[in-house]
């Protein structure tokens, strides 16, 4: 199995679980990305691509334009994009994206999560070399697709790595290539399921069940905060 879908098993956005939580959560990413540019998907691919991953995520029609809709609202407050960096217990190191209106409490609480958990809020940029972003997309295997001929044909788009799970394909590239492969998956008429950027370890650990116990307190308490978003960590 191959390092992209190892991390992709992996990802925090998997630990948003209940749909109470993962709606909200997409919809801030809905109505940041019309907010910015054009309520019209066809006009702002950051739209497109946000209602894509949100439609993989069985989030409903009404609510995905509700979302819409609330970036023209008067009353919607400006949402801001914040990263932070820190480390826990046992040597894992994390990296938290959130979207907020309010960046005092949002900081207030992810250092208190932290803390509380035996961990500590970094310098933002102390773990810029410990992470690579990376583009990661998937899409229906098809029938009659020669996954090593689809590797030739988008290597010149970025792609870095390919994998095949149970009729998902899952294509890796480095973030900057994020909208070429997009674009060169399109004029090959495979339809996108999921679409997003991913923060993976350069140099992951393995902890025993124990500890990763004590890890998993600091990542279920950042989930549930309402300004994370995504939650990235060194672990395996």
């Amino acid at each position: 199995m191959g390092r992209a879908f190892e991390y992709r098993k992996a990802s925090k956005m998997k630990r948003w679980g209940a749909m109470s939580k993962l709606f909200p959560k997409l919809g801030k990413i809905i109505t940041m990305a019309a907010k910015e540019g054009s309520s019209d998907p066809d006009m702002n691919s950051k739209l497109r691509t946000a209602i894509l991953n949100a439609k993989a995520e069985n989030m409903p029609k009404d609510n995905i334009e509700a979302a819409i809709k609330r970036a023209s609202a008067k009353d919607t407050a400006s949402m801001l994009e914040v990263n932070f960096e820190g480390k826990a217990p046992h040597g894992v190191l994390i990296f938290i994206e959130c979207a907020t209106d309010n960046n005092t409490r949002t900081v207030a609480n992810v250092k208190n999560i932290l803390t509380k958990q035996g961990g500590e809020l970094l310098t933002n940029g102390s773990l810029e070399f410990m992470f690579s972003r990376k583009a990661v997309i998937e899409f229906p295997l098809q029938e009659g697709m020669d996954i090593e001929e689809l590797e030739l044909e988008l290597i010149d788009a970025g792609l870095e790595e390919i994998e095949e799970e149970e009729g998902i394909v899952i294509i890796t590239g480095d973030y900057t290539s994020f909208g070429t492969l997009n674009g060169a998956l399109e004029e090959m008429g495979i339809e996108i399921t999921k679409a997003h950027l991913e923060r993976m370890a350069n140099t992951p650990i393995e902890l025993s069940q124990e500890h990763h116990a004590d890890i998993d307190k600091i990542l279920e308490r950042l989930d549930d905060d309402e300004d994370v978003q995504k939650v990235f960590t060194n672990l395996v």
